[in-house]
């Protein structure tokens, strides 16, 4: 079960990575990000109210309020840090924060049998040749390097803090409520003062009825990466963090096979062998 949670992360996070960066090609990244994260907001916030979860409010809510306020500048400096390129070496080094909820685990005294550690170290090595990392080329800026560690150790403290954040079901709908509460304002004040220094909230062209007519699309991005975070956090319950971790971070694999079979684009023969040591990895963890 724990494999199961954790490859339907991968496959979330994934697709709502692909949504995000499809949608972030017209309309301005902090918008995608405060748009899809207020559809969330109103969603779980229903969940919370129909069943009752606000009485499971505690002290363990205060790990998916870190949760919600690391997630952001995870993500802007993600974002950043492509924008500086080259993508092909920012976006491999970007799933690295599996190190953290990794390290995590064999802190708290999780062992991983032969087979497990082999399927980590495999899994991780396709999930980074998977990103298409440039081996050639111009040198990578010191400042794109530093955001993309940034970026990676924040996205791993995230998986971290959300398996952290509730024990059952209707607590984690809380805790993710309140995670994606706090999204919604951090990104809301990097929002507000991006447009104070002269940023744009609404695309050039279109404007305000592209956001409008990018509404479904921007719900699916929010709710595919809050539902991501609900079975990371299952995973991480039921099963090893170590194993849990390493098979929800697949989903850059996801992300390449969606660009091409949506968009048509080539996989370089370095994804193609990423995207198959992913697979022994998760047959390694699977069975081991």
């Amino acid at each position: 079960m724990t494999a199961l949670f954790a490859l339907a992360t991968s496959l979330l996070w994934g697709l709502a990575d692909f949504g995000g960066g499809l949608l972030t090609r017209r309309t301005p990244a902090l918008t995608v990000v405060v748009v899809s994260q207020s559809i969330a907001v109103l969603v779980l916030g229903t969940i919370v109210l129909a069943t009752g979860a606000w009485h499971e409010a505690g002290p363990q809510l205060w790990y998916a309020a870190a949760a919600g306020a690391v997630g952001p500048v995870a993500m802007l400096s993600f974002y950043k840090a492509l924008a500086l390129g080259p993508m092909g070496v920012v976006s491999p080094l970007g799933s690295l924060g599996v190190a953290v909820p990794v390290g995590v685990g064999l802190v708290i005294g999780e062992r991983p049998g032969l087979l497990q550690f082999a399927g980590i170290a495999v899994a991780v090595a396709g999930i980074v040749l998977a990103g298409g990392p440039e081996l050639r080329g111009a040198p990578v800026r010191r400042q794109a390097i530093l955001l993309t560690l940034l970026a990676a150790f924040g996205f791993g403290a995230v998986m971290a803090l959300i398996s952290e954040a509730s024990t059952t079901i209707t607590g984690l709908f809380l805790a993710l409520f309140v995670q994606r509460v706090t999204n919604v304002a951090v990104g809301g004040a990097a929002l507000y003062g991006s447009v104070k220094r002269g940023g744009r909230v609404l695309p050039e062209d279109g404007g305000a009825r592209v956001v409008l007519s990018a509404l479904p699309a921007l719900a699916f991005v929010g709710l595919a990466d809050v539902a991501a975070n609900g079975t990371y956090s299952v995973a991480a319950q039921i099963g090893p963090v170590t194993v849990a971790a390493v098979l929800a971070n697949l989903y850059p694999v996801v992300t390449v096979l969606a660009a091409l079979v949506v968009l048509k684009e080539r996989l370089r023969v370095i994804q193609a062998a990423g995207a198959g040591l992913a697979l022994v990895g998760t047959v390694l963890l699977a069975t081991g």
